[in-house]
């Protein structure tokens, strides 16, 4: 009897805890992947709400980098409690988290330690990024007073110093993360979807479109691409615009060549010759068909490219043809310390060291999902 009177009251404990912390209930069952995502996510956004409200309700009403910050942390904290909310109802149904078929692809990408932790940095960069306006302590583009605030060393108040013109660098690293993560994401996005739609043809159709389509590839792969980057960059006027256009149309081939090689071997299957015997027109045949069953080794591809392109972009600042000041981006910032290696070790060891764990993070979780992917890693 007693143990009814427990099980009766579990569930509804298990509730109270989903509605006042999102995610501690899968920590007790020593889920820890979801359950210490979603409370993170809860506690770090409520403690942004509480602590920092004239904050968050002017950026309510502000510019609309900062209304993007509010509706992220607003999202954030529905989904965590949706989903440890949903997730108690599935485990009390006996019923799984769904996924359909790709359970198998999740539950092996989970048992990857180092994956898992490059996930949770990536989520965690990104989230940075998006609520940037919230956390940044001082405005990242106004300078500070040049006689007593420059180039002062990490400190209670500037916690990773200030640069040459009196400005907050932990609040430009902060906002650097947009620029970088974003250009990264964006590029990545271009090119994925170039090179996806370009070798999905070339592999589908043959013949001289075939051969005119690796050629441009093989001609695009031959031409070095930081000379490309920079010759074009220094012939238009430098913006976030343009540098995401030029790194999206000179990362492409790389994706056309792994599509074009799965779709040689994907259309000779049986679906596709079904599809061709009901009809279907080319168009119809690789973007409902052909394409959907080439996306996992794209997926890595792209999780890898957004690594190569972070670098990329700060090699590019670097160079002084990237985003131009007073932006703050990481490779900005790296540059505008280099000459100052010794004496202010603090202008570029903070966004490269940002720089080194964001593409770290984004080849670990690239390699998970290339081994969970396979199926000869699954066990």
């Amino acid at each position: 009897m007693a143990d009814e009177t427990i099980g009766r009251r579990t569930p509804i404990l298990e509730r109270l805890l989903s509605a006042v912390a999102p995610g501690l209930p899968q920590l007790l069952a020593g889920r820890w992947g979801g359950g210490l995502a979603a409370l993170s996510v809860w506690v770090w956004f409520l403690w942004l709400v509480l602590t920092r409200p004239g904050r968050v309700v002017a950026a309510s009403a502000g510019t609309g980098e900062q209304r993007i910050a509010v509706a992220t942390v607003v999202a954030g904290l529905v989904v965590a409690w949706a989903w440890s909310w949903r997730d108690l109802q599935a485990r009390a149904a006996g019923a799984s988290a769904g996924f359909g078929g790709w359970r198998a692809t999740l539950d092996s990408f989970s048992r990857n330690r180092s994956a898992r932790l490059g996930l949770l940095v990536v989520l965690l960069l990104g989230l940075v990024a998006l609520v940037a306006p919230l956390l940044a302590p001082f405005d990242p583009l106004r300078p500070g007073e040049l006689l007593t605030e420059r180039m002062v060393g990490p400190s209670a108040v500037h916690l990773m110093g200030t640069d040459q013109s009196a400005r907050d660098v932990l609040s430009r690293l902060l906002y650097g993360a947009r620029i970088s993560l974003g250009i990264g994401v964006l590029a990545v996005g271009i090119a994925v979807t170039l090179g996806t739609l370009l070798g999905a043809v070339a592999g589908y159709v043959g013949g001289w479109v075939d051969v005119a389509t690796m050629r441009l590839v093989d001609m695009v792969i031959a031409f070095p691409r930081l000379v490309l980057l920079i010759t074009v960059v220094a012939l238009f006027q430098s913006s976030v615009v343009l540098i995401v256009v030029v790194l999206g149309l000179t990362l492409w081939p790389s994706t056309a060549r792994i599509v074009r090689a799965e779709v040689l071997g994907v259309r000779e299957r049986e679906f596709v010759q079904a599809a061709r015997a009901l009809g279907y027109s080319r168009r119809r045949i690789i973007l409902r068909h052909v394409v959907p069953n080439v996306l996992a080794p794209v997926i890595v591809a792209a999780t890898l490219g957004i690594g190569d392109t972070i670098v990329l972009e700060a090699g590019l600042s670097f160079l002084g043809q990237g985003i131009q000041p007073p932006t703050p981006s990481w490779g900005t910032m790296v540059a505008d310390g280099r000459n100052n290696l010794l004496g202010a070790w603090w202008l570029s060891t903070f966004p490269g060291f940002a720089i080194v764990i964001t593409v770290l993070s984004f080849n670990l979780v690239g390699d998970g999902l290339r081994d969970a992917l396979d199926p000869r890693h699954r066990p």
